[in-house]
């Protein structure tokens, strides 16, 4: 008892000493516990919409007429069942070459009617296909679909593009290919695109980064759900972009997949053609990510930013100018056409020779 009490002694006496060094210890254990409860407490709610809440996107009326052509079955790369369709060109002597139609989420293959329909009349194929778990398709695992693009779109868009490549070299055709994405369809193509040389020019319509347009939403979600000011203001770049690692850390082994950066594959990405379209009053994927995206492009790239169009809208508001500069921009760059480029920058009048 007596050693007890001279050890408790003699713990209070060094405890009196170094009062200063212990408070700042208990300080800044504080402060951490702190910032643990509060960065799980927020990661928790961004995941909750993240994973479950509906994206307000505005979807493009279903008042086209369907296009009907050869509907196929294919693998994505890693093996799930797709559904696709081949749409030719009328005149099969001067087809101008075969583009890869990749739709947004929620939608199908049957979407790409509206975008699709001009170009098959200028003389382009087009395949169009249901990603997984949309349409037809198939889906694997405990995977479910969301609106980012993840490591499993970016298999459908390979498997889709390497079902096409096989064709057009089994009938000894050069396999190189367009790509047309909207939306979530673009992210997961320009993911394909970095890795994919035979992909030669593509059209992105609507087209994010998962992570760029998660810190902006998280700005946002923070300053409506966050009690706490120190969640939303005054924070540098730093501390976004970790909360958003967070994010991906819970996030990918529950839904089980990844979500790359189409930021990163597109600074990675070899010299292409690559045409961003973007609405003006799109109030979700906000026309500075495309601007974002448009910056890491390498050359040659072009941008049109469509005033009043809200998502996937361009198409709807502008439907004549909208065929007038996809079919400009693919004839010069996968057909190798002498179109003047005006077609593509502009709605002036300019002509192809």
């Amino acid at each position: 008892m007596l050693l007890i009490g001279q050890g408790t002694l003699a713990s209070w006496q060094w405890a009196a000493q170094n009062w200063a060094a212990l408070a700042i210890a208990l300080t800044c254990f504080s402060l951490v516990v702190f910032a643990v409860l509060l960065l799980a407490k927020y990661v928790r709610i961004c995941l909750n919409i993240f994973i479950t809440t509906p994206p307000p996107l505005s979807m493009g009326p279903v008042d086209f007429e369907r296009l009907h052509g050869e509907v196929v079955r294919f693998r994505s790369f890693d093996g799930t069942s797709l559904r696709g369709m081949h749409l030719r060109a009328a005149d099969r002597a001067r087809c101008k070459g075969t583009i890869v139609f990749c739709h947004e989420y929620r939608s199908d293959m049957y979407s790409c009617a509206r975008y699709a329909r001009p170009l098959i009349e200028a003389g382009f194929d087009v395949f169009t296909f249901d990603f997984r778990g949309h349409g037809e398709s198939s889906s694997r695992g405990k995977y479910h679909a969301l609106q980012w693009p993840s490591d499993r779109e970016l298999e459908d868009v390979l498997g889709a593009c390497a079902h096409v490549q096989s064709l057009l070299l089994s009938e000894g055709k050069s396999p190189d290919i367009g790509l047309f994405g909207i939306s979530r369809g673009a992210g997961a193509g320009l993911l394909a695109a970095s890795s994919d040389p035979n992909i030669k020019a593509i059209i992105c319509d609507g087209a994010f980064s998962t992570e760029t347009t998660l810190v902006s939403l998280m700005k946002r979600w923070a300053y409506i759900f966050a009690r706490v000011k120190l969640v939303y203001e005054n924070n540098p770049d730093a501390f976004w972009k970790f909360l958003v690692w967070l994010l991906f850390r819970f996030a990918q082994p529950r839904l089980g997949c990844r979500f790359p950066s189409v930021h990163k594959a597109l600074k990675d990405m070899q010299p292409r053609p690559i045409f961003f379209i973007h609405g003006q009053r799109d109030s979700y994927i906000r026309p500075e990510q495309t601007y974002l995206l448009y910056a890491e492009a390498p050359s040659p790239k072009y941008l049109w930013i469509v005033e009043g169009a809200k998502h996937n809208q361009s198409v709807v508001l502008q439907p004549r100018q909208y065929a007038q500069r996809t079919i400009a921009f693919f004839c010069r760059h996968l057909a190798g056409d002498n179109v003047d480029e005006a077609l593509i920058t502009s709605a002036a009048p300019a002509k192809m020779s």
